[in-house]
């Protein structure tokens, strides 16, 4: 693609770094503290978002399923999530024996519904789960209502939100523990990496073990653990992207308002930020008719457009549930991201505009 979606921008000090690394032949460490770089990288990461502890993980998929280790989540218990969302959020859950419990969502940013959480919840329910989609910020104020009232645990799945705030609190740090994803298409990269942030000294103890076979001193396994580790390789990439985010997050959000802008005369429905929220941008989505033939048309123009996600988790074919969940089935036919990404300008922005125009009126 010409203008795609998202792309890693990887320059020559990522690369210097990495060139270190590989000097060093230090590609990885199996120490409870990580290696240089991933202490490193956890520091800027803690620092960003202002939690206390941050953990590095190998990816977004092994934070979600770390913090689930680290409440004892286990055959029987339940999670509620959003359907909508990657089926990494689901599969966390099933990996550690647990059952997805899968809740509709709002239309106005595609997140969690907090009134369709309070019907899912049974005596099994042990965790919520909000997905903080696209980077739009779920609805914590009425989540963590309806968790304190059942007496139940909040993880945030923040994979998708590094950057977004909410009352400039980071996303991520509503709760006990928030999960990131450094995924290569993510709005800063590792290659494949992800991260958990804590400010509760013994859940960062716990999942420092937990990432790493349950270790604490070399053989000594103490609970159960995987290998789990960001390699030093990821994290030294990790460091640099860091410090380049706030530059890639200023990007993002100019291109988006040029972007409402333009296409403010079409017959789609635009994305908007709540009221005290700061969006990351990652995903830059409309919802429109004949989402498909709109797509086809973008991406044969050279344009990225993709849809996130036209099949919800309980519709796969491994999870196949018979639900009702009107909105999300909505938002799977009719959602379509545009680029929005650091490297698109605003001569992509105007042809992204134009061609959208032509498609729309026909």
């Amino acid at each position: 693609m010409k203008i795609p979606i998202n792309v890693p921008i990887i320059e020559k000090d990522e690369i210097n770094e990495v060139h270190s690394v590989l000097t060093e032949k230090s590609l990885t460490s199996a120490a409870n503290a990580g290696g240089k770089r991933v202490r490193e990288f956890e520091q800027l990461l803690a620092s960003f978002v202002k939690s206390k502890y941050a953990i590095a993980v190998n990816s977004g998929t092994a934070a979600l399923q770390a913090t689930l280790y680290a409440l004892d989540i286990k055959q029987g218990d339940e999670v509620l999530i959003p359907s909508f969302t990657f089926v990494a959020t689901a599969n966390a859950i099933v990996s550690v024996g647990a059952k997805p419990v899968f809740v509709d969502i709002r239309p106005e940013n595609y997140t969690m519904d907090p009134s369709d959480l309070k019907k899912k919840i049974t005596k099994k329910s042990k965790v919520i789960m909000p997905v903080h989609l696209y980077g739009n910020f779920s609805y914590m104020d009425e989540i963590s209502e309806i968790s304190n009232k059942n007496n139940l645990e909040i993880i945030e799945d923040a994979c998708q939100s590094l950057g977004t705030t909410y009352k400039k609190k980071q996303s991520g740090t509503f709760s006990k523990m928030g999960c990131f994803s450094m995924y290569a298409a993510k709005v800063m990269t590792s290659g494949e990496g992800g991260a958990i942030v804590t400010d509760d000294k013994n859940l960062f103890e716990k999942l420092r073990k937990i990432r790493n076979h349950g270790m604490l001193h070399g053989y000594d396994t103490r609970i159960l653990g995987l290998n789990l580790r960001l390699p030093e390789i990821c994290a030294a990439i990790a460091k640099i992207q860091m410090k380049k985010l706030p530059k890639f997050l200023e990007k993002r959000k100019k291109n988006a308002i040029i972007l409402n802008e333009l296409l403010s005369d079409l017959n789609v429905i635009l994305p908007e930020e709540r009221d005290s929220v700061n969006v990351n941008w990652y995903l830059y989505t409309i919802a429109t008719a004949n989402r498909n033939k709109i797509m086809k048309q973008l991406n044969s123009q050279g344009i990225g457009a993709t849809a996130y996600y036209p099949i919800p988790v309980h519709k796969t074919p491994f999870y196949k549930k018979d639900l009702k969940l009107p909105l999300t089935d909505w938002a799977a036919n009719s959602v379509l991201s545009l680029p929005v990404n650091p490297l698109v300008t605003e001569s992509d922005l105007h042809h992204i505009s134009k061609v959208l125009h032509k498609l729309t009126k026909k």
